[in-house]
């Protein structure tokens, strides 16, 4: 089930409101039948749900050292493969000039 934003026609003023469906025209048809034929103003808009609760600040701080460890060693490992790179083009220009 998917939630959904619907703007509903109620004695000439626009409500908004949601319903949770299958797709956009289950969302529609649920809202007319619900508020009357032809009372949805608009077109039904998906909302994304956020998941989980908010993160207490320890908690962000947390992650935030984690995400910065991860890219560290994504650096690292980047740089000794370029080293590694530069090494073995070294190794073949002394190759070719003997």
């Amino acid at each position: 089930m998917n939630k959904y934003l619907l703007s509903i026609r109620i004695k000439g003023q626009i409500v908004k409101t949601t319903v949770e469906a299958d797709n956009a025209i289950h969302a529609k048809l649920l809202g007319e039948w619900h508020y009357g034929i032809g009372s949805v103003a608009n077109t039904p808009t998906r909302l994304e749900e956020v998941f989980g609760a908010p993160q207490t600040p320890q908690q962000a701080r947390i992650k935030s050292l984690q995400t910065q460890k991860d890219n560290i060693g994504k650096q690292l490992k980047a740089e000794r493969d370029r080293q590694k790179i530069a090494k073995a083009q070294k190794t073949i220009a002394s190759v070719k000039l003997r």
